[in-house]
């Protein structure tokens, strides 16, 4: 269980998440979470829909949102939380193979991460620690000089380390649990970062939304370990990424696109 060990991709497809009923023109994939069953969920921008994927990354079911949806995090084996901006936070769970709406929390949310009953979610200009019922605990960083500089945010499986992308100044963060900064990262290959990812051991994934890139980074958030993918595999403008335990997936979802990539890792 190292989560500096360094993954490997074997090799990449592309899969089609567009469907009939889209009223964009392209897909835009903000956010991605994978479910112990195998099944994905995306979180579509553009189309305000959240679309339940199957084992073959086929669209087989989909949610209609309020509002333009950001983020998606597991909450539980078979539930999962969007964030909808300002609209708020809205509940999901896959019911015999469909989306089933739930409860909605309303409070501004764009960023989004769950560890054992504590709610992270990001602002824009800070992040914080709620309940599951909506409930402010605390909040946890704050960096008001400019809109976007506490975008998305990730927890580790030991629940000890928080990390949080910074938009406009192309760092990424490392926090502990109660806010202090550990550690920020720069990197060319991590321009305007946008959505992250911490896999099961601990493993941490970035991309960045100018640099086209997918990279990986240790678990202090120092040190870059790999780049994963970039423009020449056909990544443009990445926003989202998630590891898929059942397969041994990386998926990433991009702007303007009605695919996702899927990286097979060795």
């Amino acid at each position: 269980m190292n989560p500096n060990q360094v993954l490997t991709v074997e090799r990449k497809s592309k899969y089609n998440v567009k469907i009939s009923s889209d009223t964009s023109q392209t897909c835009s994939i903000s956010g991605i979470c994978s479910l112990p069953s195998g099944h994905v969920i995306v979180a579509d921008f553009c189309n305000k829909k959240i679309k339940l994927l199957d084992q073959n990354y086929n669209v087989s079911s989909h949610c209609d949102v309020a509002d333009n949806p950001y983020d998606i995090c597991p909450i539980t084996s078979s539930e999962v939380a969007v964030t909808l901006g300002n609209t708020g936070v809205q509940f999901m769970s896959v019911s015999n193979g469909q989306l089933v709406k739930g409860r909605k929390l309303q409070l501004p949310a764009l960023g989004i991460a769950h560890h054992k009953g504590a709610l992270y979610i990001t602002s824009g200009q800070a992040l914080y620690y709620y309940t599951l019922t909506g409930a402010l605990v605390k909040m946890l960083y704050e960096d008001k000089s400019d809109k976007n500089r506490v975008s998305r945010c990730a927890v580790s499986p030991t629940g000890d380390r928080i990390y949080v992308t910074n938009y406009n100044q192309h760092k990424l963060l490392t926090l502990a649990t109660d806010g202090t900064l550990l550690s920020t990262y720069t990197d060319p290959e991590l321009n305007k970062p946008t959505g992250l990812h911490v896999t099961p051991i601990g493993q941490v994934t970035v991309v960045g939304f100018q640099s086209y890139t997918v990279i990986q980074m240790d678990r202090e958030g120092r040190t870059k370990l790999a780049t994963l993918a970039s423009q020449k595999e056909g990544l443009s403008l990445p926003v989202s990424v998630c590891y898929n335990s059942n397969s041994h997936q990386i998926i990433v979802g991009m702007q303007d696109s009605n695919k996702i990539i899927v990286m097979k890792l060795k």
